[in-house]
Formats: C-alpha cells, sequence, structure tokens
C-alpha cells in the first residue's frame, strides 16, 4: 500500500494500487490460491514488487539496471521478503531469455512502453508471460498531462509540439522519449489478444497541485486523493491525466 509518511509517493500510486489489489484478490478468489505468482517489468527497486511480497505474492522483477536491482535486492531483505522477491536483469524485449513463456498470473509493465523500441511487441511479450487466466496491470506517461503542464506553465510552444508530436514529446530537451493516449493504450492491450477491464486517470490532478499546499494544508492531501479517485475512472479526465493505467484480462481471467 502506499506509505502514508510519503505524500507524493501516495499520490503517484493511490489510484493504481486500490485498481491493483482489487484484481489480486479477484485471481486469489478465481484460482482458489493465496499466492499469486507476479511477473513486474521494468520493477526497478520494488515500489511495486515489495509490497506485494508483503501481501504474500512470489514477485519476479526484471530490469535491465544493476543498480536498481541491488536497491531491489536490499529492499526486500530490510522488508522481510527476499524470500518472496527475484531480480533478474533483462529487459521486455528478451522477456524470455530471463522468465518462462505462459508463467504468471499478474504482469505489471509500468513505465515501460515509454522507452521500449516496438511497445506492440513489449506487450505482446508481456501477454505471452501470463498464464491462460491472467491480469496484466499496464501504466504508461498520458499525453494529455504533458500538454496541460507545458500551457499551464507558460510553454504554449511546446505544448502544441507535444500534441502534434506523433510520440508526444514537447521538443528536444523533453526527457520522456514517448507518451500515449488512452485510446492507443487500450489499442495494444487489445491487440494483443486480451480485454480492457478497466482505464483510469493517475495524477489528473497531482501534479498540477502546488507541493506546498499538499504538505502544509490541514486535510490537503486526504482531500485531493479522493478527488483523484473519483476522477480517476471519469474518461472526461483521461485526456488531461500525466499517466493512464490500463487493465487487461486474458479471455479466461474475463470470464470468471
Amino acid at each position: 500500500m502506499p506509505d502514508p509518511t510519503r505524500p507524493r509517493a501516495s499520490l503517484r500510486t493511490a489510484v493504481v494500487w486500490e485498481v491493483l489489489q482489487d484484481a489480486l484478490d479477484r485471481r486469489v478468489k478465481a484460482t482458489g490460491r493465496d499466492v499469486l505468482d507476479v511477473l513486474d517489468t521494468g520493477g526497478g527497486s520494488g515500489n511495486f514488487a515489495v509490497p506485494l511480497a508483503r501481501l504474500g505474492h512470489r514477485v519476479t522483477v526484471v530490469d535491465p539496471s544493476p543498480n536498481a536491482l541491488f536497491a531491489l535486492e536490499r529492499r526486500a531483505a530490510e522488508a522481510g521478503v527476499a524470500d518472496r522477491v527475484k531480480g533478474v536483469q533483462g529487459d521486455v524485449h528478451g522477456l524470455f531469455d530471463v522468465v518462462e513463456r505462459g508463467g504468471h498470473d499478474v504482469v505489471l509493465c509500468h513505465g515501460v512502453l515509454e522507452y521500449v523500441d516496438d511497445p506492440a511487441e513489449g506487450v505482446a511479450n508481456t501477454v505471452a508471460a501470463l498464464r491462460a487466466e491472467g491480469v496484466l496491470s499496464l501504466l504508461a506517461a498520458g499525453l494529455g498531462g504533458a500538454v496541460v503542464s507545458r500551457a499551464l506553465a507558460g510553454h504554449f510552444k511546446e505544448a502544441k509540439q507535444a500534441l502534434e508530436d506523433p510520440d508526444g514529446r514537447w521538443g528536444s530537451g523533453d526527457p520522456m522519449p514517448r507518451r500515449f493516449t488512452a485510446e492507443q493504450l487500450t489499442g495494444l492491450v487489445e491487440g494483443a489478444g486480451l480485454a480492457v477491464a478497466a482505464v483510469h486517470g493517475v495524477r489528473v490532478f497531482a501534479d498540477l497541485v502546488p507541493g506546498v499546499l499538499v504538505d502544509t494544508e490541514p486535510g490537503a492531501l486526504d482531500a485531493l486523493l479522493k478527488l483523484e479517485a473519483a476522477a480517476a475512472e471519469l474518461p472526461a479526465f483521461h485526456a488531461v491525466a500525466t499517466q493512464l493505467h490500463v487493465l487487461g484480462e486474458t479471455p479466461g481471467a474475463a470470464e470468471v
């Protein structure tokens, strides 16, 4: 679960955690197994993997960075879940060089598609890692959030550039290689053979609110979290979210 001592971390992850934990609960009930096999592609130092292991699940993290995997190992040990977390070096394009096909109940693909050469291949690989009844959690940068943030900062030319650029980039100095619309992400998920179970906007308002307000105004964080949760499912707000979360289910899982 989000760490209540880290307000900004809560704002970044609360909506995704709620959706993901609900999906995990449904998989546990459907399979009759309390322990699920979870694959976290690009999972880095374990922001999701370690809390998932705390819930009792087995998590394999695939990440290209040795430093991130070292941090993951240390973090899992400190949390007392080292026996349920395994880190392997690799990436989504070479996924089956390091993990088995069809061996996972849940696959996380968070913050990965922005950086890969072929997003469709990346999604196809994550789907191929799922069991016949499985769930994909996909999180990627949203185009609309970048356009709004550049415009509100007074960078109108950059906002227009992001809006018109095929990859949603606002210029050569943009650190994000690619951004997506909700339609693009759901298209990738459906193109890989999954049913779209849910789409949520993430950080619809959080990146636009002054940090000092959230950190100092009594009750502001809780109110903002509730506002984010309320707006997350509404399609009108997907177009301005900083990130987009898509939950995909295999045909077998969707029928349960």
